[in-house]
């Protein structure tokens, strides 16, 4: 299986990332060891997953989330979307 997902850092903003253990990546990053971007911004906080069957589609999606502004996210976040 392969994740998609969305944290929330430490200073408010937002972060997603794909993976295929969304629970050694989500502990990496709150080790200061995960993406760059979360890197100074830990502890993290996981707000949103999707979970797809291939590595593609999960590429895919992170790309279209990665997209998306700010609210949209949020909207995401929070099934409004």
């Amino acid at each position: 299986m392969y994740y998609v997902y969305i944290l929330e850092c430490r200073d408010g903003t937002l972060y997603t990332g794909w993976t295929t253990d969304i629970d050694k990546r989500i502990a990496k990053h709150n080790r200061g060891k995960g993406g760059k971007y979360t890197r100074s911004r830990y502890p993290v906080s996981l707000k949103y997953s999707e979970k797809f069957m291939t590595r593609k589609e999960a590429l895919q999606r992170e790309y279209v989330i990665k997209q998306l502004s700010r609210e949209e996210k949020v909207k995401l976040i929070t099934g409004q979307f």
